[in-house]
């Protein structure tokens, strides 16, 4: 016997997203409610200047009550391609554009509850074009050299899933002399 889905219930809609309870038939017969929070998903940008500094926001989380530092990330409009999102939360959230926005993975942010997908880019090649931020978004820009940024998340001083997610896959791909390509 499978999973099986019995019945689906909208139970919140927000501006980030949207909470939905399924009713779920176990393979062992089992009948469970499981509350999940439904999100069209995000992208989280790894920013590396010519110098090989990768660009760090840090801002407030109200969940935490922590200023955090991450990578700079967005939601992915509806219909809007991932690589389109990326290229317009990199201008919103450092004020720079890139030259090469290049995919390095992906993955879920946290299935046991949630339907958020991550799409994880490398941007080089930066340059200067601002768009105007999130009004809710109060951010500092913080410039660290890649093996700092690798000791930090290894500490525990970065504590962001998608940042630590996104450090794992550049560190994957690089050893840092790739970094700038």
């Amino acid at each position: 016997m499978a999973y099986e889905m019995i019945h689906s219930q909208k139970k919140y809609h927000g501006k980030a997203f949207d909470v939905r309870q399924d009713q779920v038939r176990l393979p062992d017969g089992q009948t469970i409610n499981l509350d999940i929070v439904e999100h069209v998903g995000a992208v989280t940008l790894i920013p590396v200047d010519e110098t090989g500094r990768i660009w760090f926001v840090r801002q407030y989380r109200h969940a935490t009550g922590k200023m955090l530092l991450e990578l700079p990330a967005g939601t992915i409009e509806p219909g809007e391609p991932p690589d389109d999102c990326a290229l317009r939360e990199i201008r919103e959230e450092t004020g720079m554009a890139c030259k090469v926005l290049k995919k390095v993975g992906e993955f879920y942010l946290a299935p046991g509850y949630s339907t958020e997908y991550m799409y994880v880019f490398q941007a080089t090649g930066l340059y200067p074009a601002p768009l105007p931020g999130d009004v809710d978004e109060f951010l500092s820009i913080e410039k660290i050299p890649l093996e700092q940024a690798f000791r930090m998340a290894e500490s525990g001083e970065i504590q962001d899933a998608k940042t630590l997610a996104g450090l794992f896959f550049l560190r994957s791909k690089t050893t840092g002399q790739a970094v700038l390509e």
